[in-house]
Formats: structure tokens, C-alpha cells, sequence
């Protein structure tokens, strides 16, 4: 139970955690990965060799002390950990490894004179009460998963039936269920889970799925990191006909009911979950304003089918930004990068617009900041991270 002098504790800790948390937390995935090798499928290795992974939990550790007067506060942050967790199905009994390996690397990098028996005893409280909220909120999406029309709880074994190569880097896998049945209907701005076994290892990931709902398969379109090794085990690897397993779509990056102007703004593989979106946007009669950024014609991928929807429907305008473009590819609508004059004759008025916005970190940073000048509000300015989330600030 996690009691009034155990939260005066925590708050007391936020100046360490602000000044040492990725210190701690880089001890502790050490802890966590090299004890405990079950847990190590659900964490993408990369993510460590960058710091990305930390750097999240840093943040998110700092941000929970902050907050643990009023949790509420902690606003996206608690349904974006629940629905990761959820793509990757984190189990409750996760959460005592998980605990136990945090408190030992509070103890061990702050030293025992500071993490005394009752700043160990308030984390343990705040840990455990944390826990709680997330595998409580993990499990009642589990049981809504099973129970939905073409739902399931575990692994699916799916089987690709299409595969196509979108643009030099990118690559879409289409698949459908071995058991001949219907899927459960994601909302479109949200990723499914992947479970592959290659190489002696089990390697789980989250992709966005790159297509409006149909019933009976899932898209997704994968992008080949340099030394990814998933990207590149499927990239290379998986051909039509083989077999993956699936988790249930999840994920709260999803269109809100609006009759404003719809903008999406993507860098890269960004592109993803817009595609669905966008899908499901056009089905109205809601204006939207696409907006996608690219090095050069090479790496944009599905440009041909945006301009067939443009051609389609008057309310979509598209835009396309390349930063370099090569010589023979079709002309963008600017070159360089996005920037706030570029994007203020692209927009509607501030206070006409919900903007979706997703890429690489330092293009969803400068976005965020352009939106913020041109007076749109941070609170319809949403955007979501493909590897863990950082900071924009």
C-alpha cells in the first residue's frame, strides 16, 4: 500500500532521477536482460545499443514520481505503456522480475546511504502500485481481444499471402489467418504484434498496420533497418506462404470524432498508420490535408496510390516534400525539409485543423514545434513513436 510519507519519499527522489535516471535505468535492462534471458524476446536490442529504451523508462520513471500525487497528470503516457505492453503481451507475471531488478538497481547505482531501507520500501510501494494499474488495464484489453468477433487472446498463426515491395526500403507483408477465420477489426491508426523464431532466438516487434480493416487479413509494411534483425529477416526471409504469429491490433493512436479539417503529416516509414487512416477519413466527406516527407522519390513509397485517391476524391490535397531529390523522380510539391512557412501554405487555419503527425524523432520534433507556432494546440497535435517514446521538448 503505497501510504503519505511513501509518496513524500518519491517526491524527494525526482532531483536524482532528473539528474541519474538514465544512468539507473541503463543498469537496469543490464540486470534485467543478462538474469533473466526470458524476458529478452520482448525488448528490440537495438533500442538498447541506442539508449532509446533507457532513455523511455528514464523519462517515464520521472514522470510517474512527478505525478504520483495526482496520476491522472501523467495523461497519454500510462495508455501508450499499456497498449506496447499489449502488442507484445506482457504477462502479470512479468511484473515481479521487473521490480525486482529496478529496486536492485536503485540500491546499486545510488548508493546505500541514499537508497536507505525506506526509499527502497516507497519504490517498492510505488512500483507495486503501478503494476498493479497497468496489468489490470493489460488484462481487461485481453479479455475485450478474445471476446470480440474474430478476436483472440494468444498467438494466431497467420500465413502471408501477398507480398510487395512499396519503395527501395520498404516492403508490405499481407496475411491471413492458417484457421480460415475472420480477424478481429482494428481501428485504423493502430500496430499488431509479430512473434518470429529465427536463429535459435524469439524476437517480437509491433508494426502499423498500413490498411483499412477488411475482415480477413492484417497489412503491414515493414521498412529494413540497417542491422535490423527482424526488418531484415523478413525482408529477406519470409516469402508467400510462410508462417508468423500473430497478437490482437492494439494501440490509442487513433482518430478522434472531429468535423475539423483532417491533417496528416508523415516522415518516411511514418506513412504507415496514416494510410489507414486516411482510409477511413475518406469514407467521409471530411477535408483532409496529406502531407508526406521523404529523402527522395526512391524511398516515398505508396505515392502512386495517394495520387489515385486524390484523383478519386476532391476533399483529399497531397503534398509531397523531398529533401534530395534524384534526378528522373517525380517532382515533389517542395524540397528540403518541412518547415513552418512550407506548412503554413500546405494548412488550414489553426483552429480549422486536428493534425495526426508520425516519423522519425527529430522530423516529429520540428513538426510539433511548426504546428505550435502557427497556434495549433498541442491537444490537436497528436503523434505517437515507433520505437520508445522520447521527449519532444
Amino acid at each position: 500500500m503505497l501510504s503519505t510519507e511513501h509518496k513524500a519519499i518519491i517526491r524527494a527522489t525526482v532531483p536524482l532521477l532528473e539528474t541519474g535516471g538514465e544512468a539507473l535505468t541503463t543498469h537496469f535492462y543490464g540486470i534485467l536482460l543478462d538474469e533473466n534471458p526470458e524476458v529478452r524476446p520482448y525488448f528490440n536490442q537495438a533500442n538498447q545499443l541506442t539508449g532509446d529504451q533507457p532513455r523511455a523508462l528514464a523519462n517515464g520513471v520521472l514522470m510517474y514520481a512527478k505525478h504520483i500525487d495526482h496520476l491522472e497528470g501523467l495523461g497519454d503516457l500510462v495508455p501508450m505503456i499499456v497498449n506496447k505492453h499489449v502488442s507484445l503481451r506482457i504477462r502479470p507475471e512479468h511484473y515481479p522480475i521487473v521490480g525486482a531488478c529496478l529496486l536492485r538497481a536503485i540500491r546499486e547505482v545510488l548508493g546505500a546511504e541514499v537508497a536507505t531501507d525506506a526509499v527502497i520500501d516507497a519504490w517498492a510501494a510505488a512500483y507495486g502500485q503501478l503494476a498493479g494499474i497497468l496489468a489490470g488495464a493489460e488484462e481487461a484489453i485481453y479479455s475485450a481481444q478474445a471476446e470480440a468477433p474474430g478476436g483472440w487472446r494468444d498467438g494466431r498463426a497467420f500465413r502471408v499471402v501477398e507480398k510487395i515491395q512499396e519503395s527501395d526500403e520498404i516492403t508490405s507483408f499481407r496475411f491471413a489467418p492458417e484457421d480460415g477465420g475472420s480477424v478481429y477489426a482494428h481501428i485504423p491508426g493502430q500496430y499488431i504484434g509479430l512473434r518470429v523464431v529465427f536463429d535459435g532466438h524469439d524476437h517480437r516487434r509491433n508494426y502499423s498496420l498500413s490498411a483499412a480493416p477488411d475482415g480477413s487479413t492484417y497489412r503491414i509494411s515493414v521498412k529494413r533497418l540497417p542491422g535490423g534483425a527482424v526488418s531484415n529477416y523478413l525482408h529477406d526471409r519470409v516469402a508467400v506462404g510462410d508462417s508468423v504469429e500473430l497478437f490482437p491490433p492494439s494501440g490509442h493512436f487513433t482518430l478522434d470524432d472531429s468535423d475539423r479539417d483532417l491533417v496528416l503529416i508523415s516522415g518516411g516509414v511514418g506513412i504507415t498508420p496514416t494510410l489507414a487512416m486516411l482510409e477511413q477519413a475518406l469514407a467521409t466527406e471530411r477535408p483532409v490535408h496529406f502531407i508526406h516527407a521523404a529523402r527522395h522519390g526512391g524511398v516515398h513509397a505508396f505515392r502512386d496510390a495517394i495520387d489515385a485517391l486524390a484523383a478519386r476524391h476532391p476533399n483529399l490535397k497531397r503534398y509531397y516534400c523531398y529533401e534530395a531529390p534524384r534526378a528522373g523522380d517525380p517532382a515533389p510539391h517542395a524540397t528540403g525539409f518541412l518547415h513552418r512557412e512550407l506548412l503554413a501554405t500546405w494548412l488550414p487555419a489553426a483552429d480549422a485543423m486536428d493534425a495526426y503527425f508520425l516519423g522519425p524523432k527529430p522530423f516529429m520534433k520540428a513538426v510539433r514545434n511548426a504546428l505550435r507556432d502557427l497556434g495549433v494546440p498541442d491537444a490537436r497535435a497528436k503523434y505517437e513513436f515507433f520505437g520508445p517514446a522520447a521527449s519532444l521538448d
